[in-house]
Formats: structure tokens, sequence, C-alpha cells
């Protein structure tokens, strides 16, 4: 697939995903999110690609969907469902376009089998913010701000994935509050609630995300996915199957050449050279 909206780099391990529509905020349209799952499958396919940073060009990471383009504008189509049947309204449009591309995305990136990071360089609002939180490490620009601005400005519930992570996140009151009035939230106040991992100044988000990159990407990688899994369990399990899981978990790494290497590199005071074996 050729991309028009969206750019992948992939170098030293590290892939780069950037949303490209800078004059529309990097607002989705359906063709960007079928190029951003594409982009998705290829750095889950590519062992060269480590780690993956999904950031945006320009002055806003993402300011959700693009109202203002036509579905018709679009070069990617999906199956429309109407399941009270007839001619199918803008809910059953909607819906259809959620369930074929905004779903997956998410869902894909969510499943990864390696860290992903979100650079947030601006704005991050409606799915955008949904976006930016489904990724393991959220670090974002000073100047950033989040909104949830699907009720309270649209009219429609919050989407892509925000009224699962939210919560999680900053705990039922806050979410709750956030989605509600839809207020701007500057990116310090977010970090002091739990809602991304770090803030630091406008120019140095790149060069930060890029260093935590590559600290994951030199890491092990076949304990990632197991480690997000972890985390995402716990929500679930009780304590008794959380700490069986962790047996389990150790069952596995603890056979592997990589953490062999990380005991003797330990005794031996250096850094361990993992091989994802």
């Amino acid at each position: 697939m050729t991309y028009e909206s969206i750019r992948l780099d992939v170098n030293d391990g590290i892939a780069v995903l950037t949303l490209n529509r800078p004059k529309a905020l990097n607002a989705v349209t359906p063709d960007m999110l079928a190029e951003m799952i594409d982009a998705v499958d290829r750095v889950a396919a590519d062992d060269n690609a480590r780690v993956l940073v999904m950031t945006g060009e320009g002055r806003g990471f993402c300011a959700g969907a693009d109202l203002a383009t036509k579905m018709t504008d679009n070069k990617v189509t999906f199956p429309i469902e109407a399941p009270n049947g007839g001619k199918p309204n803008n809910g059953d449009v909607t819906a259809s376009a959620m369930k074929a591309l905004h779903n997956p995305l998410i869902a894909k990136i969510w499943h990864l089998n390696k860290p992903v990071i979100s650079a947030i360089n601006g704005v991050a609002a409606g799915g955008g913010m949904g976006l930016a939180l489904t990724c393991d490490i959220a670090i974002a620009a000073r100047s950033a701000k989040f909104v949830c601005v699907f009720a309270p400005q649209l009219g429609i519930l919050p989407d892509m994935g925000t009224t699962y992570h939210l919560q999680r996140l900053v705990g039922r009151a806050r979410a709750s509050a956030l989605a509600f009035l839809g207020e701007k939230l500057p990116a310090e106040k977010a970090r002091d609630w739990g809602m991304i991992y770090d803030v630091v100044d406008d120019d140095k988000l790149m060069d930060e995300a890029m260093a935590v990159a590559r600290k994951l990407a030199d890491g092990p990688p076949l304990v990632w996915r197991a480690v997000r899994k972890a985390f995402a369990d716990s929500e679930q399990n009780n304590i008794d199957d959380q700490l069986l899981y962790e047996a389990e978990g150790q069952r596995v790494f603890c056979a592997t050449e990589d953490f062999r290497e990380a005991t003797i590199a330990f005794v031996q005071k250096r850094k361990p050279e993992f091989k994802g074996k």
C-alpha cells in the first residue's frame, strides 16, 4: 500500500509511524485509518522493528475524526450494515466504519507483540485521545492537551478505546468529568493524574521518545507482550489467578537464551545483549 496520509520509517530497530495530515491537525479519515492498519501490520511482521513510536506531523497529534471529509471522498470501501432495514442512515455508516477500520486499528495496536510509544506533540482530541492512550508509554509535549469532545460537543459516545482506557488510567470520577464536560486537560495535569507517563519541553519530545524507544529496542523482545497482558489481565484476575500467571510466565521466560544471557551479564556487570531467543 502507498501511504498518502501517514509515514512509516524503520531504522535501527525502531519504527516511527507519523500521522501526516498537518493542515487538518492529523484528523483521521477512512483512508488514513486503512493506511495505519497496514502500517501496524507491517511493523508486526518486521523482525527488524522491535518497538513502534506514534506521533503527529505539525502542531497536533490527532484531532479525532475529520468531520469535514465526506465518506465518498475516500478510496477505501467497507460493507455497511443497516440492521433496521432500508437505506442506511449516518449512524449505520459510522458504526460500520468503526467495525471495519477504527476498532481493528485500536485492537491491532493493543495486541501488537512489540511495545508502542505515543509522542503526543499537540492536541489529542476525540479519537486522537483514544489513540494516544492505547499505547504502552505516552509521552507528551508540554503544550499538548487532551480533549474528550464526543458527548458535550458532538452528542456521541467516546470511542477508539477511550471508554476502556480512560477510566482505568485516571479513575471513574475523573474519566466521567472529562467525558461529560469536554474540558481541555493540560499535559502536566494528565501526567499528575496518571494518564500519561511523562511531559517534556516541546523541542525535546521526539528526542525523549526515541531515547525510550532505544531502551525498549535493546531490551528483551520476547517478554514485552507478556508484560502488557499481565497488567491487562490483572484488571479481572483475583490475586491467586495473577500469581499463577506470573509463575507460568516465568516457566517460559526463565528457560530462554535471553534470560541466561541476562544472568551472565548481571554477574559480569555488563549490559545484556538480547537476541529474542
